[in-house]
């Protein structure tokens, strides 16, 4: 497992920005040698992608094409059994802290966690274990509610490692407590996959999303490129290409499935000495 969670690290930093255009750009400056007008082309598209992801416009088009999910109903999450929310990773090792501490993704859900938490006096699950060793991200938060934001948490569930998993261990503490319907707090790009997964476990989902783009500047200023608007646009691109690898991992799945049980139910004829013929039902699978 510490080698997937290794590898896809290092897909994240090569194809996402700002590696993956530079890395672009450098391509083309070494083809701009051999082949110029190729090389030259992908230089720019490259520059241009790069300064594109950068501006608050494009990542606002980006978050939104990933999530439209309206704010929290609280009206609405009263009528669900629990509150889960969803880690969103840590900053290790923190001087300041003498250890491993929340993340600023974690931190702001937790700090939205304990806002709905006191708004519909739900009880609370939170999910994350440790991806590289250390704290189990669901301790750290569950310290965090209780301390910080004086929020009690019933639950921690600390062996989950991704989105996937936090729903498939939640959902299996979730189940054992007979609850099969809850408010799940995340980000905003990171709730339809993360619905995705909980229905996949048969949990409703009440979508608590924080972190939801406005796509209002209030000066000129705030349209040009930035820090914030690049990250905007790392976190919608994530969302996307996971969206699309879970798309591909259900249809090859479905696919084998498919095949393997082909067949599985099929007509068969039983003809009789008298030459009349019976419909029945055959149970087997093709080999």
């Amino acid at each position: 497992m510490l080698e997937v969670g290794w590898l896809k690290a290092l897909l994240k930093a090569l194809i996402l920005p700002p590696t993956g255009p530079l890395l672009l750009a450098a391509a083309g400056l070494w083809m701009s040698g051999r082949i110029p007008r190729v090389g030259r082309i992908a230089t720019w598209a490259g520059i241009l992608l790069l300064l594109a992801l950068s501006t608050p416009m494009v990542a606002f088009l980006l978050l939104r094409f990933v999530d439209t999910s309206p704010p929290l109903d609280v009206m609405r999450a009263r009528d669900a059994q629990a509150i889960v929310i969803l880690g969103g990773g840590i900053r290790r090792h923190a001087a300041e802290y003498g250890g491993d501490t929340l993340g600023h993704l974690t931190l702001e859900r937790v700090r939205y966690g304990a806002q709905v938490a006191r708004a519909v006096g739900l009880p609370v699950l939170v999910t994350g274990g440790s991806v590289f060793d250390g704290e189990p991200e669901a301790k750290l938060m569950q310290a965090s509610l209780e301390r910080e934001f004086g929020v009690r948490v019933r639950w921690a569930e600390i062996r989950s490692r991704n989105t996937h998993e936090n729903a498939v261990r939640s959902a299996e503490i979730l189940r054992a407590e007979r609850i099969g319907r809850i408010v799940l707090v995340a980000h905003s790009f990171d709730m339809p996959r993360a619905r995705a997964e909980f229905a996949a476990q048969n949990i409703e989902v009440i979508p608590a999303p924080t972190g939801i783009p406005s796509g209002e500047f209030d000066t000129p200023l705030d349209a040009l490129p930035s820090l914030g608007a690049l990250q905007g646009s790392y976190f919608a691109l994530y969302e996307i290409f996971a969206n699309v690898a879970r798309w591909i991992a259900f249809t090859i799945g479905a696919s084998i499935s498919k095949e393997q049980h082909a067949f599985f139910i099929a007509p068969h004829v039983m003809v009789s000495s008298s030459g009349t013929g019976t419909l029945q039902w055959c149970h087997g699978q093709l080999t």
